[in-house]
């Protein structure tokens, strides 16, 4: 199969699709009971491209509390995007993040990217991250070879740009700690409180649909009961990246709400994060 997967550096001929076929057909059919444990695990694909949106809400979260970050994320998977910081994120005019990032995020947005965005990041050139913690049900560890073979899998084979980024990601988690804990979103928020000298920030991205109605709800009350806490010495702030129903569609769309202010609707993206645009009403 790998001679036919551009993800594993094969090459797949669309006029002559059977060699595929027939190499699939035939992984099946040896490894069936393999296969079957496979079908059994929630799809998790931690998608980097999704940090494009988060990283930017969190920017935009800076400009009026230029703390420390304690960065938590809510359906982590294997917490990849806990280092978003250290990706790269480019577009026109525009660059932000380590130029030596292993994670090259390119085509960030569509066009020039939004004057907020601008000069949040020329304010801010790199983020002080004093902690990395997320939660998830089940989740996968990336420096495992079996962690990343998992998330290897859940990545189309022909999308070789989400590889690359993929395998970036894992070689940075070998470089920077972060915790993912195996718990609820709304269990692991109660223990959360805002400290001094900090900014909390809490974030999830396309993970809200897979949380039941009833643990949400108790999500909700949790981030209220954390705005409400909130103190200029002792910030918080929620970004999320969601689908939201806008008329009769629905929209990936950005949201950061900053301690007591209106949550703001500043962006929107495909699912998978790129290329963004700016959205300039609610």
């Amino acid at each position: 199969m790998a001679a036919c997967y551009p993800s594993t550096g094969g090459v797949f001929d669309s006029d002559r699709p059977e060699p595929c076929w027939q190499a699939f057909r035939a992984a099946v059919a040896t490894g069936m009971e393999w296969v079957r444990d496979w079908m059994t695990r929630p799809p998790q694909t931690n998608e980097t491209g999704r940090a494009n949106l988060l990283v930017a809400g969190l920017l935009r979260a800076t400009r009026t509390s230029p703390l420390p970050v304690r960065l938590l994320e809510l359906g982590s998977s294997a917490g990849l995007n806990l280092r978003a910081d250290r990706f790269r994120y480019v577009s026109e005019g525009f660059a932000w993040g380590p130029a030596d990032s292993p994670v090259l995020l390119e085509d960030a947005w569509r066009g020039t990217p939004p004057t907020w965005l601008v000069e949040a990041a020329a304010r801010r050139p790199a983020l002080t991250v004093v902690e990395r913690r997320g939660c998830d049900v089940t989740p996968i560890d990336p420096l495992s070879s079996g962690g990343a073979l998992a998330l290897r899998a859940y990545i189309w084979p022909d999308q070789t740009a989400r590889a690359a980024r993929l395998e970036g990601a894992l070689r940075l988690a070998e470089q920077v700690p972060a915790e993912v804990d195996a718990v609820g979103a709304a269990d692991f928020l109660a223990d959360v409180r805002p400290e001094p000298g900090t900014l909390t920030v809490v974030w999830h991205s396309i993970m809200r649909q897979y949380v039941p109605a009833s643990e949400w709800a108790r999500v909700e009350r949790e981030l209220d009961r954390l705005v409400e806490a909130a103190t200029a010495e002792a910030g918080f702030a929620h970004v999320s990246f969601e689908p939201r129903r806008v008329g009769e569609r629905h929209r990936f769309r950005l949201a950061v709400r900053l301690g007591g202010a209106t949550e703001e609707i500043l962006a929107e993206a495909p699912p998978h994060g790129l290329p963004a645009r700016e959205v300039t009403t609610a």
